[in-house]
């Protein structure tokens, strides 16, 4: 198997973002978190938001020098919506969300390449049913997340054979993503989301891969869910 050391992952106090963080811990990695919020526990972390592309640059930077120098592993997992029709959603909300879900991907990947060549890392990147499938009220997080897989599929023909690039596209987990959302965006109380500890253990898959050989593309959802219209 890859060797899996320094995972540099954004969003990792909460979430999927996470559920990452311990899943690499118990796979005896070092996870390493760039988040607005302080992860759980003693994982090294940098503060930073991810809305700032350029403050994502130098968090990234940041992040491979609290590791010691290099890094093995980047999971981009932040991401958040704010659901509503386009005339609803403000502009500068609509704007956040774009920039936190694609650009801060790309910005934070940008950032790692010198590093992740280094060490013939791998990238996952984190996008959703909602990046293959489009719904009302949603134009800002579609936008960001068909942007991620496009970006993705672009990123994995640029490096071949020099980085391992995965994009994962899970459906609905259980976690906090919700919350703040007006009920009628929701998850109903028999909505069956997928546990984010699943999705964990596929991305750990994904950068545990052997020598040679990468995963390209995994749809995670529950098991009533699909990821086409």
């Amino acid at each position: 198997m890859n060797s899996m050391d320094a995972v540099i992952v954004t969003g990792g106090s909460s979430g999927l973002g996470a559920a990452v963080v311990d899943a690499v811990s118990k796979a005896g990695g070092r996870p390493f978190v760039i988040d607005r919020r302080a992860p759980a526990g003693d994982v090294p972390w940098v503060e930073c938001d991810l809305a700032d592309t350029r403050a994502a640059e130098q968090a990234t930077r940041k992040a491979i020098e609290l590791a010691g120098g290099g890094v093995d592993g980047v999971v981009t997992a932040a991401g958040f919506d704010v659901p509503g029709a386009l005339g609803d959603v403000p502009g500068e909300v609509w704007d956040r969300i774009v920039a936190v879900d694609l650009l801060a991907t790309a910005a934070v990947i940008r950032a790692a390449l010198p590093a992740l060549k280094e060490s013939h890392g791998g990238v996952v990147t984190i996008a959703s049913t909602l990046g293959v499938k489009a719904v009302s009220d949603a134009t800002a997080y579609c936008a960001a997340k068909f942007g991620v897989v496009g970006f993705t599929r672009a990123l994995a023909a640029e490096l071949a054979g020099d980085v391992d690039v995965t994009l994962i596209i899970p459906g609905g987990m259980r976690t906090k993503f919700f919350d703040e959302r007006e009920e009628r965006y929701k998850p109903g109380p028999d909505a069956k989301l997928n546990d984010p500890s699943n999705v964990a253990e596929a991305i750990l898959f994904a950068l545990r891969q052997p020598a040679g050989c990468s995963v390209r593309e995994l749809v995670i959802a529950g098991e009533t869910e699909t990821s086409y219209p």
